[in-house]
């Protein structure tokens, strides 16, 4: 695939907001970043790897910042366009931090939400509630154009409940309780309520101030 041509000097193109490749296919991620990104006053227009055409790499890094920067090095090599990434993922303490960098495929299958939550509560079965500790991690990336890369991680403490919860968020969301929320499950809460205190918000959020200096 040939790399996308960058504005020129002068182009009509310099007026617009700079077009930013997202590494993920995953709709609800690419809602999540554009919220976090417009919140922090970043004007960029988000396009999603699937719109160029960009294979998914293979995420075989042993960090979340790792697997990240892996994405989105790719999107930028294969569109010539600054790109962003991120790999996120929950970590249990009863279990050592898994499923950490696994935790999308930790059943087997990636992306089978039904089957890692299955797994995820009959994995803790003799683990006491108050042991239940997680966090959810995020590390977001910046791979310009020309190279250069920026990493920012945020993090959501909390525990993991048995009874899922709410109709909204992904992933293991129903079953998670951050410690900042109200006694809600991440699935209970609205874009705007986990935004405001999520993993990836918090990523973002700084990786904003990145975008702002390298991209605006």
């Amino acid at each position: 695939m040939n790399p996308a041509p960058r504005p020129t000097p002068g182009s009509d193109d310099n007026a617009r907001p700079r077009r930013i490749v997202v590494a993920t296919g995953n709709p609800h991620k690419l809602d999540e970043i554009r919220a976090v990104l417009a919140a922090a006053g970043v004007e960029v227009t988000l396009e999603s790897m699937r719109e160029h055409g960009v294979e998914a790499p293979p995420e075989d890094g042993e960090t979340f910042a790792a697997n990240a920067l892996i994405k989105a090095r790719a999107c930028a090599a294969a569109t010539g366009l600054d790109a962003v990434a991120d790999d996120s993922g929950l970590e249990v303490d009863a279990l050592d931090g898994a499923p950490g960098v696994h935790s999308a495929r930790y059943a087997g299958v990636h992306g089978d939400d039904a089957a890692n939550n299955a797994k995820l509560v009959a994995s803790l079965a003799d683990v006491p509630p108050a042991e239940r500790t997680a966090r959810f991690v995020c590390a977001a990336a910046l791979v310009t154009a020309d190279g250069a890369e920026h990493v920012e991680v945020g993090r959501m403490p909390g525990r993991i409940i048995d009874t899922p919860r709410g109709a909204h968020g992904f992933g293991y969301d129903p079953h998670f309780v951050a410690d900042a929320a109200d006694g809600r499950t991440n699935a209970e809460l609205s874009g705007a309520e986990k935004d405001a205190i999520s993993h990836r918000g918090a990523a973002f959020a700084a990786l904003a101030r990145r975008l702002t200096c390298d991209v605006g």
